[in-house]
């Protein structure tokens, strides 16, 4: 089929367009997190750009996933996926979008989006609307935008790759494209995909898009994200106790499968500090998603070593902020030393010609009408309505950084 414009006319969404950690953290919140009825995640822009204009249109499109449940076809891709167990496809079976608990507005001078009510139903609203705001977004800002605006730019990353494996021998190289939550339309990472499978294909490993991962006939790739860790503050286990607790009920549910675990909801030094012996031989190594990646790579060999671990047994999947000359000089630089893998999300699915991309994020802001909090490695990424709630947890983890 000839794929004409970068942009739908209209937005048939996809129960299935979505990203793969937020199926596999909707198994574990089933059994691990089964009584949580009242969270909110708050849609938030970083930066200065006004979307109120878009409001309506927002609405208009976003109404459309009400009552979007997932197909027999895609029931039956989720069925291969070893992991997922019986009653949890059973759930996913029966489950559908409610915009009942979707809320579209405007709160101090800027587009105001949230999803408030029973985590098991609100959990998956994260990539619709993030994707949806992007999509009306560039289709009013660059409306005349072509196939050719992102082809030609990844055609130039890809020869450019391609030219330093013949330099460096980039054998082992694995990246993987994450792009949903920023990509500049649903046919640019349509795009983007195709290309990467058919002019990379000892490199490209796979996508975190469920729906596209399917299209393609290719791994559908991601584990967790911070919304979990953030969930077990406010889930009655001690406060101290929290990040202990989300990775014990990952690998209660996955059992070595997944084993990914992601480093920075309360910074580097905090993890490493819950990190013991015990997660360290259960997990097969860690996400870096904040923070300068060299001093994490470097961090995370050193706690290997102190755990008398080999660390070239583990690895670190890098998905910060990521191009490919700085994924190029991680490969190098930790070649041989830990294994490592890429996730790229905005360089590829938002990279266009003349394009400035929106910095979007949905995240889970309250767990039973009490505060969560994310402090990174990246200050810029902290994300908590509750100043006191920060501090309180900032003493209780011994962090000390703005």
């Amino acid at each position: 089929m000839a794929r004409n414009s970068l942009f739908r006319k209209n937005l048939n969404f996809s129960a299935l367009d979505n990203d793969f950690y937020k199926m596999n953290m909707w198994q574990c919140f089933m059994h691990q997190y089964p009584y949580v009825e009242d969270v909110e995640y708050r849609f938030v822009v970083r930066g200065d750009t006004d979307l109120r204009p878009y409001r309506a249109e927002i609405q208009q499109e976003l109404a459309k996933i009400e009552g979007l449940r997932f197909t027999s076809g895609q029931i039956q891709w989720l069925e291969r996926i070893p992991w997922y167990t019986k009653d949890f496809i059973e759930w996913v079976r029966m489950w559908s979008y409610q915009n009942r608990f979707l809320h579209i507005g405007e709160e101090d001078g800027q587009l105001a989006i949230s999803a408030k009510g029973p985590l098991m139903h609100v959990h998956n609203f994260e990539m619709p609307v993030l994707s949806t705001v992007a999509e009306v977004y560039n289709r009013h800002n660059y409306p005349n935008k072509s196939y050719e605006d992102v082809r030609q730019p990844l055609y130039e990353k890809i020869k450019w790759l391609q030219q330093q494996h013949k330099k460096h021998d980039l054998t082992g190289l694995q990246i993987a494209e994450f792009g949903t939550r920023r990509r500049f339309s649903y046919e640019a990472q349509f795009t983007v995909i195709d290309m990467l499978k058919k002019m990379l294909p000892d490199f490209f490993v796979g996508t975190s898009n469920m729906h596209l991962a399917k299209e393609f006939d290719i791994l559908p790739i991601g584990t967790m994200a911070h919304e979990i860790f953030m969930l077990s503050q406010q889930i009655g286990v001690q406060l101290v106790h929290s990040q202990k607790h989300t990775l014990e009920t990952w690998v209660k549910e996955f059992r070595g499968q997944l084993g990914y675990a992601l480093t920075d909801t309360i910074g580097m030094d905090a993890f490493v500090r819950d990190f013991d012996l015990y997660f360290a031989k259960l997990f097969d190594g860690l996400r870096h998603d904040s923070g300068d990646p060299i001093e994490f790579g470097e961090r995370a060999i050193e706690m290997y070593k102190n755990l008398n671990i080999d660390p070239t047994n583990k690895t670190i999947i890098f998905s910060d902020s990521l191009d490919f000359k700085t994924m190029v000089s991680l490969f190098l630089r930790f070649r041989g030393r830990i294994r490592t893998s890429f996730g790229i999300g905005t360089f590829l699915s938002n990279d266009v010609r003349g394009v400035t991309p929106l910095n979007i994020v949905m995240k889970l802001v309250r767990v039973n009408g009490k505060p969560v909090a994310k402090i990174s490695d990246a200050p810029g990424k902290n994300l908590c309505d509750d100043p006191e709630f920060v501090s309180y947890l900032k003493k209780v983890f011994e962090v000390d950084w703005a």
